[in-house]
């Protein structure tokens, strides 16, 4: 049985990033679901709508929310029991697609999955010049830095 994911965050980053997930894993549509919290929505109204999202699995749920202390996450505190339901706060699509990925497996598992991919999916990457050629500054600061560094 597959741990179902209900992304829950401010509209419409839940129901985008269940459609990102779809473009990459059709499969995957009976298992992610996404509530869309709207600014004006009260958060008594948003929890009766994750709930009622929650009852349609059968199973274990994995909850994924935006940002800490907002009320989507405040909402997904309320119903996550540490034991069917678990949440993680910080979804972002690396996140997402790993729990995709590791749905069949336990909840901790994916619990912790999940949690390695959103934070390996987030690197800086070096701004690297053509093969052989020098980098040419793009302003008069870099002008600066380079002279400095010769």
């Amino acid at each position: 049985m597959n741990t179902h994911i209900l992304i829950i965050a401010h509209a419409p980053l839940a129901s985008a990033l269940r459609e990102c997930a779809l473009h990459v894993f059709p499969d995957c549509a009976g298992d992610v679901l996404a509530l869309d919290v709207p600014p004006d929505e009260v958060p008594e109204q948003t929890q009766a709508n994750a709930q009622a999202l929650l009852d349609s699995f059968a199973g274990p749920a994995l909850l994924l929310t935006d940002v800490f202390g907002a009320t989507p996450c405040n909402v997904a505190q309320r119903l996550a029991d540490g034991q069917r339901t678990r949440l993680l706060c910080g979804v972002n699509l690396p996140m997402l697609l790993r729990s995709v990925c590791y749905r069949s497996e336990e909840l901790e598992s994916l619990l912790s999955r999940a949690q390695v991919g959103g934070t390996q999916g987030i690197m800086s990457i070096a701004a690297a010049a053509p093969q052989n050629q020098v980098r040419m500054p793009r302003n008069s600061h870099d002008q600066e830095d380079n002279h400095h560094q010769q």
